[in-house]
């Protein structure tokens, strides 16, 4: 397996797993529930709850096209230095958002660098393809 497929399963096991931390807020915050059999509204809970909900959602809006640009690398055989180093830094730079987001560390604008340095890696890759 590539590095590249190897770093997409990585993320996709991320992608897979981000969602434990707000199910585990769900059921540890008290909070009022709707009457109907809706999922509950995550401005109403705990502020890492929220946090925990909005990294995973804003990895699911990243995923889709980084998983399809490095499919496509891999089928057409692009392989470079650039599609290895992108997929390894957009694996890392989302883990990292997401630890930040949960964390709540110091709000410095290290998420919007850190989305943006992500669809950096996904162009970067995009790029490569187009290039070959």
């Amino acid at each position: 397996m590539t590095i590249e497929l190897t770093y997409l399963t990585l993320t996709t096991l991320l992608a897979a797993s981000l969602w434990i931390p707000f199910v585990i807020g769900v059921n540890t915050t008290t909070f009022e529930r709707p009457e109907e059999n809706r999922p509950p509204d995550p401005a109403a809970m705990s502020a890492w709850v929220h946090r925990a909900y909005r990294a995973h959602l804003n990895l699911m809006e990243q995923f889709p096209p980084f998983a399809a640009i490095v499919l496509v690398a891999h089928m057409a055989g692009v392989s470079t230095m650039v599609t290895v180093v992108a997929t390894a830094a957009f694996f890392w730079l989302r883990l990292a958002q997401a630890i930040w987001m949960v964390g709540d560390f110091p709000q410095i604008p290290v998420r919007p660098i850190i989305f943006t340095s992500a669809w950096i890696c996904i162009l970067l890759i995009g790029w490569q393809i187009i290039a070959a």
